[in-house]
């Protein structure tokens, strides 16, 4: 007698390998871990998942989406783009300073696959590319006289943050992330050949 479908599996096996791999890194995870924590049968999972490969482009694809929802959440609450650039440091300086965070999914997960030709290396790139973009278009819309550089200048700071707070949450430097980014964006915004004490 065939299995009757089992529409919430997909999202109960990747909630549990993100999980997994956020806790003890991609690599160390193997499948039957996933299947056993699930409590489901192998089939099921690569059913939903051909390849360990895949399910790792969909945990890659979750940290997207997180960032999704950490802009969406800003923008509900802040309508300035500026205010709004700092909005997404102070939530992310926030998250990354909480006990337990080990880490930007991305960066890990890129680490982990270095061969630029691997699927989840290039669904990594992709990722930080989008986050890129997006803090392109939010300081292209604050005004900023080069958008461009101030976009990277706020990706340094919340990838330092990042790297930080996982190493010594709220002790160490990721504290003055906040702080920095705001002085970089009111630098970034001051019209060109107006002195720093104006």
């Amino acid at each position: 007698m065939p299995r009757k479908p089992d529409p919430g599996a997909r999202e109960r096996i990747l909630e549990t390998a993100c999980r997994l791999f956020d806790a003890h890194g991609v690599h160390a995870v193997g499948m039957q871990q996933i299947i056993d924590e699930v409590g489901c049968g192998k089939n099921l999972l690569y059913r939903e998942f051909q390849t360990k490969d895949d399910l790792v482009a969909a945990y890659v694809e979750r940290g997207k989406q997180a960032w999704l929802l950490d802009l969406r959440a800003v923008a509900e609450r802040i309508e300035a783009p500026a205010d709004q650039l700092l909005g997404i440091v102070s939530r992310i300086a926030e998250n990354a300073t909480a006990p337990g965070f080990r880490g930007c999914t991305i960066y890990n997960t890129h680490a982990e696959f270095p061969e630029p030709d691997h699927p989840v290396n290039r669904a990594a790139t992709r990722n930080l590319e989008f986050i890129r973009d997006s803090l392109f278009d939010l300081a292209k819309r604050a005004g900023a006289a080069d958008p461009r550089t101030l976009a990277d200048r706020l990706l340094l700071i919340i990838d330092g943050v990042k790297a930080n707070g996982a190493a010594m949450g709220r002790s160490g430097a990721a504290s003055v992330a906040v702080a920095f980014a705001e002085e970089t964006i009111r630098t970034a915004l001051r019209p060109i050949g107006t002195p720093s004490g104006s």
